[in-house]
C-alpha cells in the first residue's frame, strides 16, 4: 500500500521521491494533478520527468512538505520565479527571511531599465534606427532618403551625441569649454580688483564711486554667447523630436540663460535694473548642461530620483525638528534671567534650530542659560541623527547606478 502512494519525478536528471499525499497538500497545481495518462509518465521507469532546473525544485518539493517556501541563493531571482510559474505557484508565498534576497533582482531590474532611458554608454543605433528615431523609416526602406535626410542624423549626432566620433568629441570638448569660461567670466567680473571705474556718462548721482567689469569680460562674454547661441540653434533645428527638445529641462536653462544674455545687452541705460542683475543668475545654471557629457553626473542625479522619498522623510523631519526646538529654546532661555537673550521669538529660532540642527554651527545666536543649552545639546544630537539615517539609503542607491554602469 506503501509502494502504492509513493511517487518518482525526475527533474532534470535528478530523481525526487515523496508520497501523492504530500503533493495534494497544494491543490490548483501542477504536482497535485499528476496522473499516469500524461505525456511525460514513464510507465518502464514508474517516473514523471520534468526537464526543468533541479536546484529549484528541491526547494519547491520542500515547500509540498513543510507548507514553507525558501527563496534558493544559487540561482537568479527571474529563474525561481519562472520555475514557480511553471508549477503553479505563488511568489508572494516566499518565507520573510527569504524575502529580502529574493526581491534585490526586481530592485536591479527597475535599476537597468532606468539605465536604459539614460542611455549611458550605449552602442551606436544602426542606420535604421536612426531613420525610425527621425521619422525617415519608410524613405530609408525605399531609398528615396534625400540628402537633407541624411545629412540631418550625422549632424544631431555631432553635437548631441559626445561619444558618437572624434568630431563630437571635439565639439562637446568645445562645448564644455565655453561653459566652463561663461561660468568663470561671470564669477570673476564681480571682484573688486577685476573691475574699473564706471564711465562718466553712467555715473549715478547719488553714487560716484561706482564700478563696473572690464571690457574684456564684454568681449569674452560675446564670444561665449555667440557659440551658445549657434549651438543651441542647430541642435533645434536637427532634434528628431522638437517638442521634446523645447521640454527638456537643459535646454530650457540654456535659452533662458542665452535669452537673459541677450536682454541685458539691450537693457543697457545709465542706471540698469537690479532685478535683471539677480535675474542673470540663471547662466550659472548652464553646468547642468554638462550632464550631456557626463554620465558621473547623469548617475547622481537619478540617485538623488531614486532617493526621492528618503529626501522627503528627511526634510520632514528637519521641519518638524526646528519647529519644536525652536518653540522650546524660546521658551528655555525665559526661565532665567538673562539680558542678553537672543531669542526675542520663535521665528528668531528657526535660523538658530536650521543651523544647529545641520551642524552648521555659526554661533550667532546661541542659549545663554542652563536650560537653553540643554535644549540646545538635544537639537544638536537630534539633527546628527535625523541627516545621518537617510545617507546610507542614498549611498546605496549611487552604488547600485555606478556599479551597475561599470558593469555595462
Amino acid at each position: 500500500m506503501d509502494g502504492e502512494n509513493r511517487i518518482i519525478l525526475n527533474v532534470g536528471g535528478i530523481r525526487y521521491e515523496t508520497y501523492k499525499a504530500t503533493l495534494k497538500k497544494i491543490p490548483a497545481t501542477r504536482l497535485s494533478r499528476l496522473t499516469e495518462a500524461l505525456a511525460n509518465y514513464d510507465p518502464i521507469l514508474n517516473e514523471y520527468f520534468f526537464d526543468r532546473h533541479p536546484g529549484v525544485f528541491a526547494q519547491i518539493l520542500n515547500y509540498y512538505r513543510t507548507g514553507k517556501l525558501h527563496y534558493p541563493t544559487n540561482v537568479c531571482g527571474p529563474l525561481f520565479e519562472e520555475e514557480l510559474e511553471f508549477w503553479g505557484l505563488d511568489s508572494n508565498q516566499v518565507e520573510p527571511c527569504c524575502w529580502s534576497t529574493y526581491s534585490v533582482h526586481r530592485d536591479t531590474q527597475a535599476t537597468l531599465a532606468i539605465l536604459d532611458k539614460l542611455d549611458i554608454d550605449a552602442a551606436k543605433p544602426s542606420e535604421e534606427e536612426v531613420a525610425r528615431m527621425f521619422g525617415y523609416e519608410e524613405a530609408y526602406h525605399a531609398g528615396t532618403m534625400s540628402y537633407w535626410q541624411k545629412l540631418k542624423p550625422k549632424i544631431w549626432a555631432l553635437f548631441d551625441e559626445p561619444y558618437s566620433s572624434s568630431s563630437a568629441k571635439i565639439v562637446a570638448g568645445a562645448s564644455v569649454f565655453f561653459i566652463c569660461v561663461s561660468v568663470l567670466t561671470f564669477c570673476a567680473k564681480t571682484h573688486e580688483g577685476l573691475r574699473v571705474e564706471c564711465q562718466r556718462k553712467r555715473k549715478s548721482e547719488e553714487n560716484d564711486h561706482c564700478s563696473e567689469p572690464h571690457p574684456y569680460f564684454h568681449i569674452i562674454e560675446h564670444i561665449c554667447n555667440a557659440w551658445f547661441t549657434f549651438e543651441l540653434a542647430i541642435r533645434l533645428i536637427v532634434s528628431p523630436n522638437v517638442i521634446e527638445f523645447i521640454e527638456s529641462p537643459v535646454n530650457i536653462i540654456d535659452f533662458a540663460a542665452t535669452m537673459i544674455f541677450y536682454i541685458d545687452m539691450a537693457y543697457n541705460f545709465e542706471k540698469k535694473s537690479e532685478l535683471l542683475d539677480f535675474i542673470s543668475i540663471i547662466r550659472i545654471l548652464r553646468l547642468f548642461k554638462l550632464t550631456r557629457h557626463s554620465p558621473g553626473l547623469k548617475i547622481l542625479i537619478h540617485t538623488f530620483k531614486a532617493s526621492a522619498k528618503e529626501l522627503g522623510l528627511l526634510v520632514f523631519f528637519l521641519v518638524l525638528g526646528i519647529v519644536v526646538f525652536a518653540s522650546l529654546v524660546f521658551y528655555a532661555e525665559k526661565l532665567q534671567h538673562n539680558p542678553t537673550n537672543n531669542f526675542k521669538s520663535i521665528p528668531e529660532g528657526l535660523w538658530w534650530a536650521i543651523v544647529t540642527m545641520t551642524t552648521v554651527g555659526y554661533g550667532d545666536m546661541a542659549p545663554k542659560t542652563y536650560a537653553g543649552m540643554f535644549v540646545g545639546a538635544l537639537c544638536a544630537l537630534a539633527g546628527v541623527l535625523t541627516i545621518a539615517l537617510p545617507v546610507p539609503v542614498i549611498v546605496s542607491n549611487f552604488s547600485m547606478f555606478y556599479s551597475h554602469t561599470q558593469v555595462r
